[in-house]
């Protein structure tokens, strides 16, 4: 096998996600080098190049700075929301490769802007939907592509926490964020939704949004007491989206909400052969024999002394099939324009919440 080739990477915007998840994931990657990180916190940018940098890795102030280099093949936009179309777009015009964390803008005008950009330039670019790789997310896949559960028209995408609002950051900030939960966790459960559906064609939407809980404040929230006067997005958000296929899917997201059903980036589908959930693990259901039944897959591979079926991470496969259809000139997992379809309907659902209307996206149907 010949020997992979180097991949020089920056990353902009050094701050959780990029700690968390973008820059641990690639490093496992050999053939990539991080040579460069930009951050607006000095301070960040140089923790970065110190913890995952290649020798004389360097840092920047300001982004514009960083592509001027041309020996920087990927970028990797880990900024809050409201920069991702502005940064995205910069890079993808000085001849880099993008992987943008999710969602894909604060606004759909701005994501349109990005794939329009990606198809002008003829780089890639993707949407940071980890979710999609995870093992139960791959083994639902495979039965929806298989036919096991034949048309799938009604489905659920759940992004619901009991007390988890993120107190850190910039997630309470509208201006920043566009939104609360709904663009921050609804969109992973929407796009795992819409993936495995692969139904991109939205009729209209109805959607709510709640600041109920916001302003109480809570001892008992995960991250620590919120300060109300600095939570200016919703609470809770939820959105009812009718396909043009008459297909039917509900989101519900929330980071505060009074409720015993918990779960994030999950989704329920049903369909005419059979339906799924990942309410319990990932169960699947139907009807065989004339009899009603339910299975669990087994997705680790456990039950061996010393060893306990750890598998890749989703983060991990996320960076390493990123970069591989880089190397090989192959589409990535997340293609902008799918990307672009979450973002108009969460978009959507904002304004249906704010018109008291329903929200049609072929203008001339309303």
């Amino acid at each position: 096998m010949s020997k992979v080739r180097e991949v020089r990477a920056a990353i902009i915007g050094c701050g959780g996600i990029a700690f968390g998840k973008h820059m641990p994931s690639l490093a496992k990657l050999d053939y990539v080098k991080m040579v460069a990180f930009c951050d607006i916190v000095e301070e960040r940018a140089e923790r970065a190049a110190k913890e995952f940098g290649v020798e004389g890795a360097k840092t920047y102030l300001d982004y514009n700075e960083l592509l001027k280099d041309d020996s920087i093949e990927v970028v990797h936009v880990c900024t809050p929301n409201r920069s991702h179309a502005e940064i995205t777009i910069a890079a993808l015009e000085a001849g880099k490769h993008v992987m943008c964390e999710k969602p894909m803008a604060k606004t759909a005008e701005d994501a349109r802007k990005m794939v329009e950009a990606a198809k002008r330039t003829g780089k890639k670019l993707t949407i940071g939907y980890q979710g999609r790789h995870r093992a139960d997310s791959q083994y639902l896949k495979n039965t929806v592509e298989n036919g096991e559960l034949g048309e799938i028209y009604f489905a659920k995408a759940h992004a619901i926490r009991r007390r988890a609002v993120p107190t850190w950051g910039v997630f309470l900030n509208e201006y920043e964020q566009g939104g609360g939960p709904l663009i921050d966790i609804g969109t992973h459960a929407l796009d795992l939704t819409l993936w495995m559906m692969d139904n991109y064609k939205p009729k209209y939407v109805v959607g709510t949004t709640y600041h109920k809980l916001s302003g109480k404040g809570s001892d008992a929230n995960a991250f620590g007491p919120w300060d109300p006067e600095e939570f200016t997005v919703e609470d809770s958000a939820f959105g009812f989206v009718v396909m043009e296929n008459g297909a039917t899917i509900i989101l519900e997201s929330s980071w505060a909400l009074n409720t015993l059903q918990e779960g994030e980036s999950r989704t329920t589908l049903c369909g005419t052969e059979g339906g799924a959930d990942m309410q319990d693990g990932l169960r699947i259901n139907g009807e065989k024999y004339g009899k009603l039944y339910s299975t669990k897959p087994v997705l680790g591979a456990g039950g061996v002394a010393f060893y306990d079926g750890r598998q890749e991470n989703e983060s991990d496969r996320e960076a390493r099939l990123w970069i591989e259809s880089i190397l090989y000139d192959r589409d990535p997992v997340v293609l902008p324009e799918q990307a672009l379809t979450v973002t108009e309907i969460l978009e959507g659902i904002y304004v249906s919440a704010q018109t008291g209307k329903p929200f049609y996206f072929n203008k001339d149907e309303e």
